[in-house]
């Protein structure tokens, strides 16, 4: 006669996200969202949403960086904001929005995400509880990342904007080491692919970084110091804000 099969138990806990917004709820709140979730994995240039297109699932990365982008009349393409594990992209969503204001796509991988529907998204929303307080004060923060990229495209040079990407990109990866081409590191900062790459000749010759000149697809922290040196002031800026809105437990300093 064969064995009856166990049922699951009900409050067995889900696998904890690497997403630091669902990481951050309360084991009750995460139980509960865990089974609106889908893991899928995030590949280079995977697009998410796509501009001015109707929203119909928002994103929790579990690492890597995604970008949101604008595009000209003219075809001109420049980043407005970065979206690592310390976010959520579609926050369009919570504020109050259904289509997506920007392009956003995957440009740095690093292992899997979390989806959750738009109808999931604001039913969790519509409780306004823990879930809802974290997207509010992530949804400040990014605003706060998106204005100081504003002023930091207008004031500072190449050489501080580049430097302040591959600080924000280090966080976000967690090692030194990353893919990157200087193709794309130009569409990120909006100048010529020539300027980038001379650009991360200047912060390797002063010893900061190792800019893979033999593939030039990967890129080598090797003096954060001397990179937060190199770069403009509104990279603190942007990490405190984010660290007084939503602490890092896995940062020490």
């Amino acid at each position: 006669m064969p064995k009856p099969r166990l049922a699951r138990r009900a409050d067995a806990r889900p696998p904890p996200s690497k997403n630091r917004l669902l990481a951050a709820l309360p084991e009750s709140d995460y139980r509960r969202i865990a089974p609106l979730l889908t893991t899928l994995p995030l590949t280079f240039k995977q697009v998410l949403h796509r501009i001015h297109e109707p929203i119909d699932t928002v994103y929790f990365p579990g690492g890597g960086v995604c970008s949101l982008t604008n595009t000209m009349a003219d075809g001109r393409t420049v980043e407005v904001a970065t979206i690592g594990n310390e976010g959520m992209v579609g926050i369009t969503i919570f504020q109050g929005g259904t289509v997506s204001p920007g392009q956003a796509f995957v440009q740095v991988p690093d292992g899997v995400g979390q989806s959750m529907t738009v109808a999931a998204f604001k039913q969790e929303l519509n409780r306004r509880g823990p879930f809802y307080q974290l997207m509010g004060r992530y949804s400040q923060a990014l605003q706060v990342l998106i204005m100081q990229s504003t002023a930091c495209n207008t004031f500072h040079t190449v050489e501080e904007r580049c430097a302040r990407w591959l600080l924000m990109t280090h966080d976000r990866i967690g090692r030194d080491d990353f893919q990157l081409t200087h193709e794309f590191l130009g569409f990120m900062l909006g100048v010529r692919r020539p300027t980038v790459s001379l650009v991360l000749g200047t912060l390797h010759k002063a010893g900061v970084i190792d800019n893979g000149m033999k593939t030039m697809k990967k890129i080598t922290v090797v003096d954060r110091k001397g990179l937060e040196e190199a770069s403009c002031e509104c990279y603190k800026v942007v990490r405190d804000c984010f660290d007084q809105l939503l602490p890092d437990p896995s940062r020490k300093n």
